[in-house]
């Protein structure tokens, strides 16, 4: 037999689930019982003690995974030396899956699994057997540990941790570059078999891609592959364990490998000559145009820098890159004239900024192209002769006189005639003026430094030829300073002193300012207008000075305040001076010098009386007074009140109805059925259409007879209210559409009375009782009125 025969052999016996009835020692859990020892020994009663010989037997140790059969899988046998096979033992099985997983046969000690195992989930289970005498329940034997391994079988492919992977290699990288490394992983047991040993080939991406069958990793396999000519690949590994060989599960992963770009491509222009126009106004920094060189590199590898390397014109022009485009503008460095020169040529240069020194052999990485600028003629506004002016002169100068003059010309061949004139804005006050023909600049109005140092004016020159075509200048009028302001106190001084103040006492100190700023700085002197018999001033020669008392001792009683003209005066030419005069109060002082009272009338209060009693005094007067404020108004809304219970308080009681009603033919607003008859008239009964606001208690008279005239019917009613006691104290106006037969006091309205010329008699007023005494006053007393004027 030869040794692969034999190799092949031991390969099917283990793959059998066959039981192993191999002795194996195992570790026993401490026994906490006596040990007995080998020989004879006599005991405390003389009989000779044997030692007890124990043992187990088991069987199987090693269980294969993934068992598919229909029967539970047997793993082993227990056994003791101390079963007779009279099923008086017990076996008992603890520990992992115990009773669950594994299952025990207590009278033989056979241990099966009872369901499939995996190995991924759980390599080896520990347990523990003990045998027990089943009578007395006292174990046999101590209890023992022992172990159940898995076997593993090939039942998992091996796994990528991504399903895509994503790498990247630079471009023209040589035979062999590493791009990226892939690791698949088995879950089965690397240490048994080659269920775990993983060989990896590619599927997908030869030429270009090798994968190394152990490590996984993948290179390149075609030198110089351009980026330009293709971009991305996708290569598919695989990984098949059992190292590879047939009948090896194997998983497969895509790899997305991107070439990354490398400066191997130099910059080109498409065209060998530009051709750009411009016109010969445009200022300085104009941009003309652009140009632009290709490069088939992406990213810093295409980055271009254009410099201009020649051409008559490399002073008059620049051009600068700009870095979103990689484009070259060319702008203009100086201004142009086409009188002066009508056609540029530039070469320009584009050169990559990042050369890789690798690729060298390729270059140059920059090339060159030919730029021809022409300039147009236009009509060009006037030109100054600076680009802005400077003036200075003195405030005092008189009106009219010029301070300076600006240039211009107009640059065309034509050189038409130029007009001069000043912008408002910017002179708004109209201080200057400038002479239209030649640009003088003259004064206006009086200057003054001391509200303006400066003056920012804008001259605009246009041709005559051209108004529209314009320029402007800026023109800086600096004022220069004249001694012309006296000096002033600096602040307003409160000025005091104490009445317990002796000779020469510092009472104040005083500063000055002005408004003229003299080129040696300020300087001033302080005296007094004329001799004070009271106080000095004492000149510091800083420009401060020394208020001092002369005297001692002043009384607020005499002369409660004092009035000292002090002299200022500057050293400038010409010498300004001005007289300002400190008021000096007498006050109360205590010892240390401070002030506490400065008016003569606090020397009348009393000596006694503190603030807080002066505050207490006052807010009684306050009280006081607002008690007698309310009294006051209390008083005077009880004045408003209506005297109703006043028996001669006669007013007329009217009531509204809000309707002026439809006359005769109005039914709904009374019944003239009523004054013909007014024995119709029934109880309680009122406007039939208007809930009225005021509601009388209508009192039952006597009906009168049918032939009595509404004259007499009213006389009656008239003796009716007069003898009532109940009546209310008011007349009570009713309105009738009738008025029945002629009257002998006639009509009463004062309309129409106030057409007659006549006078009319209303003595007839008094004889109606006292209820007519109002009116008859009202009407009696006119004609009285009248006659007596």
């Amino acid at each position: 037999m030869t040794i692969q025969q034999v190799l092949l052999l031991l390969l099917l016996w283990m793959w059998l689930p066959h039981p192993c009835h191999t002795e194996m020692l195992f570790r026993r859990t401490p026994d906490l019982r006596p040990k007995s020892y080998g020989g004879r020994a006599s005991g405390n009663d003389g009989k000779a003690i044997h030692r007890q010989k124990r043992g187990w037997m088991w069987n199987q140790f090693f269980l294969l995974e993934e068992y598919t059969g229909s029967d539970y899988q047997y793993v082993g046998k227990l056994h003791s030396d101390q079963d007779k096979g009279d099923g008086s033992l017990k076996y008992i099985l603890s520990g992992d899956g115990a009773g669950t997983l594994f299952i025990i046969d207590e009278k033989t000690g056979d241990i099966h699994a009872t369901r499939r195992i995996d190995r991924e989930e759980k390599a080896f289970y520990t347990l523990r057997a003990q045998a027990i005498n089943r009578r007395t329940l006292r174990p046999v034997e101590p209890e023992s540990e022992f172990v159940i391994k898995i076997h593993d079988i090939n039942d998992n492919e091996p796994t990528f941790p991504e399903e895509i992977y994503t790498a990247s290699v630079p471009e023209m990288s040589v035979v062999g570059t590493s791009v990226v490394q892939v690791t698949a992983t088995d879950a089965d047991d690397p240490s048994y078999g080659n269920s775990a040993r993983i060989i990896y080939s590619i599927l997908q991406g030869q030429p270009y891609f090798s994968v190394e069958p152990e490590t996984g990793i993948i290179r390149t396999a075609l030198p110089n592959m351009n980026r330009e000519n293709r971009e991305q690949y996708q290569v598919v590994i695989q990984a098949k364990d059992m190292g590879g060989q047939m009948g090896g599960l194997s998983g497969t992963t895509t790899v997305n490998i991107t070439l990354t770009d490398v400066n191997d491509n130099p910059p080109r222009f498409p065209q060998s000559t530009i051709h750009l126009r411009i016109p010969e106004s445009s200022p300085v920094g104009t941009a003309i145009g652009s140009v632009k060189a290709t490069d088939a590199d992406t990213g810093k590898n295409a980055e271009v820098e254009y410099r201009i390397i020649d051409g008559d014109g490399t002073d008059m022009f620049d051009i600068v890159t700009q870095k979103d485009t990689q484009e070259g503008i060319i702008t203009v460095r100086k201004p142009l004239d086409y009188e002066t020169r009508r056609l540029y040529t530039l070469k320009v240069e584009a050169e990559n900024t990042h050369v890789d020194p690798r690729f060298y052999y390729l270059g140059p990485f920059k090339d060159t192209t030919i730029v021809k600028i022409s300039v147009e003629d236009v009509d060009e506004p006037p030109v100054f002769s600076r680009s802005s002016y400077l003036f200075e002169v003195h405030e005092d100068i008189e009106l009219g006189t010029i301070i300076g003059t600006v240039m211009a010309r107009d640059p065309d061949s034509a050189s038409s005639p130029i007009r001069f004139s000043l912008d408002r804005h910017t002179d708004l006050d109209r201080i200057f003026n400038i002479h239209s023909g030649n640009g003088s600049i003259y004064t206006s109005k009086p200057l003054d430094r001391e509200i303006s140092q400066w003056h920012n004016l804008s001259v605009i020159a246009a041709e005559i030829n051209n108004p529209k075509d314009t320029t402007r200048v800026p023109v800086y009028v600096r004022i220069l300073d004249v001694n012309d302001n006296a000096p002033q106190f600096a602040v307003f001084y409160d000025t005091f002193v104490c009445e317990n103040a002796r000779a020469g006492q510092l009472i104040q100190t005083i500063s000055a300012v002005d408004k003229d700023d003299p080129l040696g700085g300020q300087k001033f002197f302080f005296s007094l207008a004329a001799v004070n018999p009271n106080f000095t001033v004492q000149d510091n020669e800083d420009n401060t000075a020394r208020i001092l008392t002369r005297r001692n001792g002043f009384s607020r009683h005499e002369i409660s305040t004092y009035l000292l003209p002090v002299v200022i005066s500057d050293n400038d030419y010409p010498i300004q001076s001005s007289t300002g005069t400190l008021t000096i109060r007498v006050c109360a002082c205590d010892s240390r010098g401070n002030m506490q009272s400065c008016s003569a009338e606090a020397l009348l209060l009393p000596a006694g009386l503190s603030t807080g009693a002066l505050v207490a005094i006052l807010l009684c007067i306050i009280i006081l007074l607002v008690i007698v404020v309310l009294f006051a108004a209390l008083k005077r809304q009880r004045k408003k009140e209506p005297l109703i219970l006043s028996k001669e308080d006669i007013r007329d009681n009217i009531v509204s109805y809000n309707d002026e009603g439809g006359g005769e033919e109005d039914t709904q607003a009374f019944d003239i059925g009523t004054l013909r008859n007014p024995a119709a008239i029934e109880d309680k009964k009122l406007r039939r259409d208007i809930l009225p606001e005021t509601l009388f208690v209508p009192r039952r008279t006597p009906s009168a007879p049918d032939n009595t005239d509404v004259r007499d019917f009213i006389n009656q009613r008239l003796k009716e209210h007069d003898t009532d006691p109940s009546a209310p104290p008011y007349d009570s106006l009713a309105t009738y559409a009738y008025e029945g037969n002629d009257s002998i006091a006639e009509s009463l309205s004062s309309l129409e009375s106030g057409t007659t010329e006549g006078d009319q008699n209303y003595d007839y007023l008094r004889e109606w009782g006292p209820r007519f005494n109002k009116l008859a006053e009202m009407y009696g007393g006119g004609e009285s009125d009248k006659d007596t004027s």
